[in-house]
C-alpha cells in the first residue's frame, strides 16, 4: 500500500517499517493513524512475517501528534457541547487503536529509538515490545506542557513498564528521560552510541527472533501480556489451556532434530486470519 508516513520493507522473515517524515520530525499527521494500524493489520493477518522492526528517520525518532489532528468537525460552530463531547470520546479511542493494533499483534515489535520520543512517540513504542534506544535519545511525556492529560495509551502501558515514581514524575513535569536513565529504570532494553549500531543490533535481535518456532513465539507473547494483566493464579490456569490445544510435538521434534544435526530448524508460518473475520 502506497504509504504517506511509512515505508515497509522485507527483509525474509524480518518487516522494517521506517518513520519517513524527518523534514516534519516524523510527526503523527492524520495519515499516521490510519496508515498504521493497516500495515500493522496486513502483517497480522498474512502470517508470513515473524518479527516487526520499527525504526525512524532524521534527528527524532517522532516529535508527536501533529497539531492537524485536533483539526475536525467536532469544532464546528453550533455543535451541541455534548454531542461534541460524545464524539470526542470515540476520536480518542480511535487513536487508542493504532497502538492497539501493535500491542495485540501476532507477532513481536522491536522499536529502534533515536533523538527525541516524545508525547504519543512514547504511546508508540510502549505498545512494543522491545526497545532500544540511542544515546542522544530521550522520552518525554510532554501532553502536560500543552495543558492536557496523555490519554492515547501512556499511562496504561507506562505503568507497568518503569516505577510508579517514575511515571508521577515525568507526567506532571513533562520532564525529558535521557536513554541512559530509560535503560537503568527499565524501559529501554540497551543503548548504543550511534543509530546504525543500534539497528545493527536490533536486526541481529530480529533474525533470532524470526528463526524460533513461530507458534511459541506468539504464544509466548500472549501468555507474557495476558500474565501482565491477571492474577498469578489466572495465568497459570490459562497457559494450561493454551498448552492443551497449541503444544506441538512435530514441532519440537524438528527443533531437536535441527540442534542434532546442527542446522537451522524449519517451521511453518502462521496461519494468514481468514478475511471478514
Amino acid at each position: 500500500m502506497e504509504s504517506q508516513c511509512f515505508d515497509l520493507r522485507l527483509d525474509g522473515k524480518i518487516a522494517e517499517l521506517v518513520l519517513k517524515r524527518p523534514q516534519a520530525l516524523n510527526t503523527m499527521i492524520p495519515e499516521f493513524w490510519r496508515e498504521l494500524p493497516a500495515i500493522v493489520g496486513a502483517l497480522d493477518d498474512a502470517g508470513q512475517a515473524r518479527v516487526l522492526l520499527v525504526a525512524s528517520t532524521g534527528k527524532h525518532f517522532t516529535a508527536g501528534m501533529d497539531l492537524s489532528v485536533f483539526s475536525s468537525g467536532l469544532a464546528a460552530p453550533g455543535l451541541d457541547p455534548f454531542v461534541r463531547s460524545e464524539a470526542f470520546r470515540h476520536q480518542v479511542k480511535a487513536l487508542q487503536r493504532t497502538f492497539n493494533a501493535v500491542a495485540n499483534s501476532r507477532i513481536p515489535t522491536i522499536a529502534a529509538i533515536q533523538g527525541g520520543c516524545i508525547g504519543a512517540g512514547v504511546d508508540f513504542v510502549t505498545a512494543c515490545d522491545i526497545r532500544y534506544a540511542t544515546d542522544d535519545a530521550f522520552f518525554q511525556i510532554a501532553e502536560i506542557n500543552i495543558a492536557m492529560t496523555a490519554d492515547v495509551g501512556t499511562f496504561p502501558r507506562l505503568c507497568k513498564l518503569i516505577p510508579d515514581g517514575w511515571v508521577r514524575e515525568l507526567a506532571y513535569t513533562g520532564r525529558r528521560l535521557p536513554a541512559a536513565k530509560a535503560k537503568e529504570i527499565g524501559l529501554v532494553n540497551e543503548v548504543f552510541a550511534t543509530q546504525r549500531e543500534m539497528l545493527t543490533a536490533a536486526r541481529e535481535t530480529a533474525r533470532e527472533i524470526a528463526a524460533r518456532n513461530p507458534l511459541a513465539v506468539t504464544g509466548s507473547k500472549v501468555m507474557i501480556q495476558y500474565a501482565r494483566d491477571h492474577s498469578e493464579a489466572d495465568a497459570l490456569d490459562y497457559i494450561a489451556t493454551w498448552q492443551t490445544a497449541m503444544l506441538a510435538p512435530p514441532h519440537m521434534a524438528e527443533a531437536f532434530a535441527a540442534q542434532a544435526q546442527k542446522r537451522a530448524p524449519v517451521f511453518p508460518d502462521l496461519a494468514p486470519i481468514p478475511k471478514g473475520l
